[in-house]
């Protein structure tokens, strides 16, 4: 081991450390502002007092540094606020179901599957297919001409053939025509929520959505009753 060197490291470090402790003795915080402000009228000479531009420019200072410090009061409480009010709003989902954009979701056999299909624009045709985990076709369901918006889907849980296919991870294509092709379109898919994960500061709570995993809470697009 070169003990020069290591030498050489400690000392470097430590007055890197003095250095970042003497730069803070020298910040000037609003209480010492004001204590030297005071001092100041006090101590200025009758004869010769302050002059009044130089004395109103001080006061400036002093109100700016206390309107940042109240400031930063203000945003810290809206911050911690909204965390509040966000992990509430998180927890009291648990076992409900949300929507969020996506094209894979859990169906429960037995219960309908409920999603909806975004067009940007109305198009004359618009059609969904629902694929298994394998990749294999299940379903074709016809949404015939459609208006630009939000258009919801109900699928029943059953094959072309009329068969009821069971409990899994499915994955919904929404196409429509707009002039002349197919083009797809996002779809909003239900899942339940098992469980929520509270962010740290700053950041958003997590949902734990069925067959879905986490999801943040900003992007749930719809509470389901």
């Amino acid at each position: 081991m070169d003990v020069n060197a290591t030498s050489s490291s400690v000392l470097s470090q430590l007055s890197s450390s003095r250095a970042s402790e003497e730069a803070k003795s020298n910040e000037l915080g609003k209480d010492e502002f004001l204590t030297l402000l005071v001092t100041q009228m006090n101590n200025q000479n009758p004869l010769e007092p302050q002059d009044n531009g130089e004395f109103i420019a001080q006061l400036a200072q002093f109100s700016s540094l206390e309107g940042i410090d109240n400031l930063n009061d203000t945003v810290d409480g809206f911050v911690s606020s909204y965390q509040s009010s966000a992990a509430l709003e998180a927890t009291a989902l648990v076992g409900r179901q949300v929507q969020v954009r996506t094209d894979t979701a859990w169906m429960q056999e037995g219960e309908a599957f409920r999603g909806v299909v975004e067009l940007p624009v109305s198009s004359p045709e618009v059609k969904v297919s629902i694929y298994d985990s394998a990749g294999q076709l299940v379903r074709n369901v016809d949404l015939g001409s459609q208006t630009a918006g939000n258009h919801d889907l109900v699928w029943d849980g059953l094959n072309n053939d009329g068969e009821a296919l069971p409990s899994g991870l499915y994955t919904v294509k929404a196409e429509a025509r707009f002039d002349g092709e197919m083009y797809q379109v996002s779809t909003l898919l239900g899942a339940n929520v098992n469980s929520v994960t509270l962010g740290s500061a700053g950041s958003s709570p997590t949902l734990n959505l069925a067959g879905l995993g986490k999801v943040s809470l900003d992007d749930v697009q719809t509470i389901m009753q």
